[in-house]
C-alpha cells in the first residue's frame, strides 16, 4: 500500500509539475489582445486556460490527500514521544535530591511555620 501510494504520489508531482510549466502567466493575455496568434491553438483562445486551471487544480488535490495518506500510514495513530522521556538516568548523573521544606524561623513566641511554596516579593 505504501508503494502504491509513493509511486502514484511521485506521477502526480511530475505531471503537476508538467502541467505548471505549460501554463501561460497572467501577462500572455494583452498579447493575444494584439493579435499574437494564440486564437490558433488546439484549445482555442481562452479554452487551455480553464482546461489546464482545472487539471492543475485537480492534481494539487490529489497531490495533498496522497501526502495525507502516506502520513497517516507512516505515522498512524502511535503517541508521540519525547526524546527527554526516552533517557533514562545513567551512572554519571546524580539521583535527585529529595525536596527539602525549608522552616522560616518565627518570632519569639510563636510556632516555626514550614516556607511558603512560593517567594512572597516584598513591593
Amino acid at each position: 500500500m505504501h508503494t502504491f501510494l509513493f509511486i502514484f504520489q511521485v506521477l502526480a508531482a511530475v505531471a503537476l509539475i508538467g502541467l505548471i510549466l505549460i501554463q501561460h502567466g497572467k501577462g500572455a493575455d494583452a498579447g493575444a489582445a494584439f493579435g499574437s496568434g494564440s486564437s490558433g491553438t488546439v484549445f482555442g483562445s481562452r479554452g487551455s486556460a480553464n482546461f489546464l486551471s482545472r487539471a492543475t487544480s485537480w492534481l494539487a488535490t490529489v497531490f495533498f490527500v496522497t501526502s495525507l495518506a502516506l502520513a497517516y500510514l507512516v505515522h498512524g495513530t502511535k503517541a508521540s514521544t519525547s526524546v527527554v522521556d526516552k533517557l533514562a538516568p545513567t551512572a554519571e548523573q546524580p539521583a535527585a535530591a529529595p525536596a527539602v521544606t525549608p522552616v522560616v524561623p518565627a518570632p519569639e513566641g510563636e510556632p516555626a511555620l514550614p516556607a511558603p511554596a512560593t517567594p512572597v516579593v516584598p513591593e
